[in-house]
């Protein structure tokens, strides 16, 4: 069955690219909307008497309605997204002036779609329908590994629907502290080689993906050069890691944007390779990275190793427009309904 049939995110069909549609940004079509705009302003009236948070509420209020019917169109219990972040709020606003950078180093403006308050954040994600999610963190110096883990083990036992996450860094004691992690229950690990600039073949890390890879646990690498290459980044270094220790089960972060082919090569390559959709497909990154036509028909070969990933909060349009985004590109209810759910449930073991 189409994904375009029947009644999706939004009513019809969902607009192709370049006819100037977009469901979720200002110019495109959108689910639920008279005039086929995602506008949270659609009433002057309205916009006179309202707050900016009561419109942001508002607009929250009917994304969340634009996914709640996908979700029941599936026949799925929810989202199961793989690289949400959440993280010490001193460390998180750090991330958040990175971006608020970004702009007049690039020219591409990043606004923070839900810079909100930490239990704030948490209803929305959940209002949005995620049944299963995960605190994506990292160090970009020595000395913060274990001590992100500690407070990353804290936020799990406090946020049941959270997978139990952690990370890692090379240097003195990391093989102890990741043995910690999984003996606390950690689910899932994040490495960031842009932002840590490190080599993940590195000697001091081996004993850590050795203990990895024969727990079997997850790990969401940002390996790809998206949006800026780094000494680490691109299929090289990834492909030396899993040629030393083929079993480790990776989760490559945005499709392994902008290298999609080479990645795509490594998971047909290693059976423990998988790929999360975090920003890949929609607007904002087919303006910078575009995802080749001609790849659709191995996303459909390797559909039971695509996972969900939104990099919510940190995103620069609204949550909708990713599973939009995924939606549009036609591959069928049955391949969405993994992407969304099945291949994190099955992964993680989440249970509805």
């Amino acid at each position: 069955m189409s994904a375009r049939s029947g009644s999706g995110i939004g009513p019809g069909e969902a607009p192709a690219r370049g006819d100037g549609g977009d469901p979720c940004c200002p110019g495109g079509a959108s689910p639920g909307s008279r005039a086929g705009r995602y506008d949270p302003d659609s009433s002057v009236d309205r916009a006179d008497r309202e707050s900016p948070a009561d419109r942001a509420d508002h607009a929250h209020q009917r994304e969340s309605a634009d996914i709640r019917r996908l979700v029941e169109r599936l026949g799925i219990p929810g989202l199961v997204d793989v690289h949400t972040h959440f993280m010490p709020q001193n460390v998180l606003d750090k991330v958040w002036a990175y971006f608020d950078a970004v702009g007049p180093l690039t020219g591409l403006e990043w606004p923070i779609t839900y810079r909100e308050e930490e239990e704030r954040r948490l209803v929305l994600l959940r209002g949005f329908g995620a049944i299963a999610f995960t605190a994506m963190l990292y160090p970009h110096k020595p000395g913060m590994g274990a001590w992100l883990n500690s407070w990353a083990a804290d936020f799990a036992s406090r946020t049941p629907d959270c997978l139990h996450t952690a990370t890692l860094f090379p240097e003195p004691g990391v093989d102890r502290y990741v043995r910690e992690a999984l003996d606390a229950g950690a689910r899932v690990f994040k490495v960031h080689l842009q932002v840590g600039g490190f080599d993940p073949t590195d000697p001091v890390l081996g004993g850590a993906w050795g203990a990895l890879a024969d727990s079997g646990t997850p790990v969401v690498v940002h390996c790809g050069s998206g949006p800026t290459p780094g000494r680490f980044t691109g299929p090289g270094p990834m492909g030396r890691l899993l040629a030393r220790h083929p079993r480790l089960r990776v989760i490559v972060a945005h499709m392994g944007m902008p290298e999609y082919g080479d990645f795509l090569d490594l998971a047909q390559r290693y059976e423990g390779v998988h790929l999360d959709t975090t920003m890949a497909f929609t607007d904002f990154s087919e303006r910078l990275a575009p995802f080749p036509r001609e790849e659709h028909a191995r996303l459909v070969d390797l559909g039971d190793r695509i996972l969900l990933g939104s990099d919510f909060p940190n995103i620069p349009y609204p949550y909708v427009h990713q599973l939009q985004a995924l939606e549009r590109l036609g591959l069928g209810d049955d391949w969405l309904r993994r992407v969304l759910y099945e291949n994190g449930a099955a992964l993680f073991h989440v249970k509805p």
